[in-house]
C-alpha cells in the first residue's frame, strides 16, 4: 500500500510522542490523518498545523469511540489504515508500602490499552470492510498497526498491570491477523523499547540518561519520529502481518 493521497488513516493518542510523530510523518507523504485523543486541546493543535480531523475520544469508553467513528464514517473516505498509539504506563506495585494495589487501578490500565486497542479495531477493521480492494491479486484492503512495548516480555517490578496490558496487545496480534486475513486486513504489532516521549522526557536529566545508558545501541532514548518511520515501513509492506516487532535498541529491561 503507498502512502499517498489516495489513502487516510485513523491514529489514536495522537496529541503527542509516538501518535504526532506518525501523523506527521504520514501527513508530509501525503497521508489524509484522523486524529483521535482524549485530550482535545492538544490533538487540535496538531490538527490545526496538518489541517487534519481532530476528534475526542477516549478509547477506554464505549460510547465515545462509537462517537468518533459515526464522524469519521461521516467526514472520511477511504480509511486504509489504524494506528493505536492511545495508552497509559503508570507504575504501581501489587502491594507496597500503601497497601494492596486497587483493583480498579489495574483495571483501568487493561480497559485503556488492552481493550481500547480491541476497540479501535473493531471499528477501523469494520470501516476498511466495506472498501473495495486496492490490489486485486492480493485482495489487501488495509492494515492496523498497535503499540504493544517491550514490558510485555520483560516486565519491571511495578509493572503488573502494564505488561498484563501489552502482553495482551501481543497476544492477539497473530489470531486478529488470522481473523481478518478474510477481508484483506493486515494487522502488525509495534513493541517499542525507552522512547523519548513526553513522559520520558519530562523526567529529571539524569534520570533519561540512566534510562540512555541501559541500551546496547544507539546508546539513547528512542525518538517518536523512529516509531513513525516503522509504520510507514509497515503499510507499504504487504508482507508484513500478524508480527511483533520490537524498536529496542537491543535493549532487555532488568527487574527494576
Amino acid at each position: 500500500m503507498k502512502c499517498d493521497n489516495t489513502v487516510s488513516a485513523i491514529i489514536t493518542g495522537a496529541g503527542s510522542g509516538m501518535g504526532e510523530a506518525s501523523a506527521r510523518l504520514l501527513h508530509a507523504a501525503g497521508v489524509t490523518t484522523i486524529l483521535l485523543d482524549r485530550n482535545l486541546e492538544a490533538v487540535a493543535k496538531v490538527a490545526d498545523e496538518l489541517g487534519a480531523l481532530a476528534l475526542s475520544c477516549d478509547v477506554s469508553d464505549e460510547a465515545s469511540v462509537e462517537s468518533a467513528f459515526a464522524s469519521i464514517a461521516k467526514d472520511a473516505n477511504n480509511v486504509r489504515v489504524c494506528i493505536n498509539c492511545a495508552g497509559v504506563a503508570p507504575a504501581k506495585r501489587m502491594v507496597g508500602r500503601q497497601g494492596m494495589m486497587p483493583l480498579g487501578d489495574f483495571k483501568q490500565v487493561i480497559d485503556i490499552n488492552l481493550i481500547g486497542s480491541f476497540n479501535i479495531m473493531r471499528h477501523a477493521a469494520s470501516l476498511m470492510s466495506e472498501l473495495s480492494p486496492l490490489d486485486e491479486e492480493t485482495g489487501e484492503r488495509g492494515v492496523i498497526i498497535n503499540t504493544a512495548s517491550v514490558a510485555a516480555f520483560e516486565g519491571q517490578v511495578g509493572q503488573t498491570a502494564y505488561s498484563a496490558s501489552k502482553g495482551g496487545v501481543v497476544a492477539m496480534t497473530l489470531p486478529a491477523a488470522r481473523e481478518l486475513a478474510s477481508l484483506g486486513i493486515r494487522v502488525m504489532t509495534i513493541a517499542p523499547g525507552i522512547i523519548g516521549t513526553p513522559m520520558i522526557t519530562a523526567m529529571p536529566d539524569e534520570v533519561q540518561a540512566s534510562l540512555a545508558s541501559s541500551i546496547p545501541f544507539p546508546k539513547r532514548l528512542g525518538k517518536p519520529h523512529e516509531y513513525a518511520h516503522l509504520v510507514k515501513s509497515i503499510i507499504e509492506n504487504p508482507l508484513l502481518n500478524g508480527s511483533v516487532i520490537r524498536l529496542d535498541g537491543a535493549i532487555r529491561m532488568q527487574p527494576k
